[in-house]
């Protein structure tokens, strides 16, 4: 190996050149989780009967229930609509989330690493 370099490094990366490179990533992506953790999903089932709210963290911020949705016989469909929306909602800040990182990676497959 070229002294100061890794053989097939683009352009003969040295060391401390790629550390640097590796150092600002992790600063950018502790930036980008800190950003998603503060945004809020929102998602509406039954015709806007449900609504539930969730943060980048995967808390329910919200739920809100219109009265006219309450309905003593049949207390499942309002289970199921309360439950499609906050599944709805999480799924939307988890697409948020993986964009953004594959925005950051610049597309590249990191095998789960983060």
């Amino acid at each position: 190996m070229a002294k100061g370099g890794f053989r097939g490094m683009p352009g003969g990366m040295n060391q401390a050149a790629m550390m640097k490179q590796v150092q600002k990533m992790q600063q950018d992506m502790l930036r980008m989780q800190e950003e998603m953790e503060r945004k809020t999903y929102t998602a509406t089932t039954g015709g806007g009967m449900v609504k539930a709210e969730v943060n980048g963290k995967h808390e329910i911020v919200s739920l809100e229930i219109n009265p006219e949705a309450v309905d003593p016989d049949d207390v499942e469909m309002l289970q199921d609509m309360v439950i499609a929306a906050v599944n709805e909602a999480m799924r939307a800040a988890e697409a948020d989330a993986a964009n953004s990182m594959s925005q950051m990676t610049g597309g590249l497959n990191l095998g789960g690493l983060f």
